[in-house]
């Protein structure tokens, strides 16, 4: 049976993927709502921007013990827990503003928090995959789970925008609470792959836990530069939110709906990517469609400096989304697909801390 046809009669996967739409959907009135609030607070530019080195340092901390976690413990019920978790973190920015107002270091605190939580999910979401369906519909996986992904960022900045301009940035993130307890519950019905049995002895203790993933992607020759790539791209591309954020409602003088309505048209190159990426991967491989895409993220980045307007800026930012998804899709794919099951979890954690260290510089 094709791996498409497959995945389709999958119920595991398809409750799996109900419940990340839902999530993801939070995320993306996040990604909105946490500068606007942050600018609404302060005014500031510098503000948002140590915001989000904050959001890098909470995925760094917890990059870097999440992995052996991830690889100890019952992966469907930690994700769970990080869920819960971020429904309280997130949640309690809505009930604060609304009983003792604006607390600038609360904002802090729960992108630090939210964060962390969210690199221990993440990691586990790359694990759950793997052991969720076959191997050889892993990248068919990954682009279906990537359209829902660019779909939510198509639809959630848009009612970000609008939720925020009506009924304020702090109900925005109160939304992005519930999707996280929606997630939680979904989660609760998926049943995983029994693990890989295959172990290897662990030596020194939790320290050389991590460096187990480090040491795997140091000595693969085609994760190493992978890593260095990516790492290289994050110290460049990591304030782009902010700066297109500050661009819009400042330069060019819009209101919260236009930044909501700017990203959710961008994310249409996600949506596409995710439709096309496995297709592209078989015809092309995977050396190409890395390449290009990161091409296609260049050329866009430096048009967006000279955009003339609202319309060109969404037009290149949507060509940014699709270079920057195939991108992600395709490396995420090769790790799950090279990486042995008991490493995975490390391995991720090392590849995501990596990325995360240049971020908030």
């Amino acid at each position: 049976m094709p791996p498409a046809h497959a995945l389709t009669r999958d119920r595991n996967f398809n409750v799996f993927w109900l419940g990340q739409t839902f999530s993801v959907l939070g995320d993306a009135f996040s990604l909105i709502a946490v500068p606007l609030l942050v600018l609404q607070a302060t005014g500031s530019l510098t503000m948002m921007g140590v915001v989000t080195a904050m959001y890098g340092v909470g995925g760094l901390v917890a990059g870097i013990i999440g992995g052996p976690i991830v690889d100890r413990v019952d992966r469907r019920k930690l994700m769970i827990r990080c869920d819960l978790g971020r429904f309280l973190v997130y949640g309690s920015i809505p009930v604060v503003w609304t009983f003792f107002g604006p607390h600038l270091w609360l904002i802090y605190l729960v992108t630090a928090l939210g964060s962390a939580l969210a690199m221990v999910f993440g990691i586990s979401y790359i694990t759950a995959v793997a052991n969720l369906v076959d191997r050889s519909a892993i990248t068919e996986a990954n682009g279906r789970l990537e359209v829902s992904y660019a779909a939510a960022y198509a639809v959630g900045p848009l009612l970000a925008g609008l939720v925020s301009h009506k009924f304020g940035v702090a109900a925005a993130i109160g939304v992005d609470a519930v999707t996280f307890l929606i997630s939680a519950a979904t989660l609760s019905f998926v049943r995983l792959r029994r693990a890989s049995a295959e172990r290897h002895p662990e030596e020194g203790g939790r320290r050389q836990e991590f460096l187990a993933g480090v040491r795997f992607l140091i000595e693969h020759p085609v994760f190493r530069w992978l890593t260095i790539l990516t790492g290289g791209l994050a110290f460049a591309s990591t304030g782009i939110t902010d700066l297109l954020i500050f661009f819009v409602k400042e330069d060019l003088g819009r209101g919260d709906e236009v930044v909501g309505i700017l990203f959710g048209v961008a994310s249409l190159g996600s949506v596409a990517s995710g439709l096309f990426v496995s297709r592209m991967r078989s015809r092309w491989g995977f050396g190409a469609c890395f390449v290009g895409g990161m091409l296609l993220q260049a050329a866009a980045l430096l048009a967006i400096g000279v955009a003339p307007g609202i319309a060109a800026l969404a037009a290149l930012t949507t060509v940014f989304f699709f270079g920057d998804s195939t991108r992600g899709v395709l490396t995420m794919t090769l790790r799950q697909e090279l990486t042995p099951d008991y490493l995975l979890g490390r391995v991720t954690a090392a590849f995501w801390t990596v990325f995360s260290v240049p971020g908030p510089l």
